[in-house]
């Protein structure tokens, strides 16, 4: 078993995730898309965040490389977004990450998104296998694992959503 099984589960359950709710509120995130002068159509959105999704899901349920290499390039691709409207200092209420949550772009979420990259290339390159495969080689029928999977998905979900907003509040208070 790789390594990185847990991070790599973290990062496409969180990637489908954030694609579901992108398919199903796309507002946002054609919002964010469109203050960076980007093709927005919330149709566009909408079957983006689905492929997103189903990318997400048969890169944790075959724990085939090429689709893992995919989830990879997702995440580098988001860590370039959320980069971009840093940098040119696009006022975004929200990146559109997770659909309806606001959840302003920030440098916790750039550095999220390279974390999962590198998750899924580490996935790759110390032995990609399916979740099955991961499961049936963990103790107690992998339960452990799968709650650690899904503290780590919350974990990484705040991190991306709450905690800017909070950092932000205490930030204004503080000057």
């Amino acid at each position: 078993m790789s390594a990185f099984a847990g991070p790599f589960a973290i990062a496409t359950c969180l990637l489908a995730l954030a694609g579901f709710a992108k398919a199903m509120q796309p507002a946002a995130t054609a919002g964010a898309l469109a203050a960076l002068g980007l093709p927005h159509r919330r149709w566009l959105v909408r079957a983006g965040g689905s492929a997103e999704a189903l990318l997400a899901f048969a890169a944790l349920v075959t724990g085939d490389a090429t689709l893992a290499i995919l989830v990879a390039m997702s995440y580098a691709g988001f860590a370039l977004f959320v980069a971009a409207a840093l940098y040119r200092g696009t006022p975004l209420s929200s990146c559109g990450c997770f659909g309806k949550i606001d959840t302003p772009p920030s440098p916790m979420h750039v550095a999220l998104d390279l974390l999962a990259a590198g998750a899924a290339i580490g996935f790759v390159a110390d032995g990609a296998a399916p979740i099955r495969d991961v499961l049936a080689s963990q103790p107690m029928a992998g339960v452990p694992f799968a709650l650690l999977v899904v503290i780590g998905v919350a974990a990484a979900g705040l991190t991306m959503t709450a905690l800017p907003r909070t950092l932000a509040v205490a930030r204004g208070r503080s000057s």
